[in-house]
């Protein structure tokens, strides 16, 4: 992994050219690259048709999945994956990608641009701000910045899905469990989050949980699909 990025120990002449710096790297380039929406490219250029007006009509691994079929969604996966490797990527070349003790990533931007990643995936400039619930990309981040928070999310994650057979509960589950976790394995290694790391950690617990605000009212009326490895008809 980078230890020192490219933009380490180089002066500014003030607080302002840093910033601009840091907020294009961290925050703007890791929001367009969420933005580029592959379940969004892959159904409208292999299938001729918009995945938000399919099936669930969520723009993301799931509901592809259920349209289209393993080989779509694992186009999907692949797109969302990448995305955010190349987000942290980027950050990680000018800022460096420090990582403590148990692998936990200790540099702040890491997190403000996965952060801006999943944003960009839900919220996506390019396709009027309707995209997908950013759960693949949450996932890809943790397990890049603090793999142990992830192997605990995971395990959650198929525990819940196991017992209920709803994808949308265990995203609901881990990704409200996922501040306390990542606190709590934190302090057990020895280690202390920065405030700003932990507020992000909670942006985007509370984004799923808003993501899923449809699949919640579903859940009440009864009507939520259950989890299959079959393509629906």
């Amino acid at each position: 992994m980078l230890q020192n990025g490219i933009l380490t120990g180089v002066a500014f002449p003030n607080i302002f050219f840093p910033l601009c710096i840091l907020f294009g790297i961290a925050v703007l380039i890791p929001y367009l690259l969420g933005s580029v929406n592959t379940a969004i490219l892959v159904s409208r250029l292999f299938y001729h048709e918009d995945i938000r007006k399919k099936g669930s009509g969520n723009a993301g691994l799931t509901n592809m999945h259920r349209v289209y079929g393993k080989k779509a969604a694992g186009l999907v996966l692949l797109g969302d994956v990448l995305k955010m490797l190349l987000s942290l990527f980027t950050v990680g070349l000018f800022f460096g990608m420090q990582y403590g003790p148990y692998a936990f990533a200790t540099n702040v931007a890491l997190y403000v641009a996965g952060t801006a990643c999943i944003i960009g995936h839900v919220f996506p400039v390019f396709f009027k701000f309707k995209g997908g619930k950013g759960v693949l990309c949450t996932a890809t981040m943790v397990l890049a910045l603090s793999p142990i928070v992830f192997a605990v999310l995971i395990a959650i994650f198929v525990l819940v899905v196991w017992v209920t057979k709803y994808i949308s509960v265990g995203s609901m589950t881990a990704g409200l469990a996922y501040p306390f976790v990542f606190a709590r394995v934190l302090a057990a290694c020895g280690g202390r989050a920065d405030i700003l790391i932990s507020f992000l950690t909670m942006v985007i617990a509370l984004l799923i949980i808003y993501c899923h605000r449809s699949n919640i009212i579903r859940l009440k009326e009864k009507r939520e699909n259950k989890f299959s490895f079959k393509r629906n008809k």
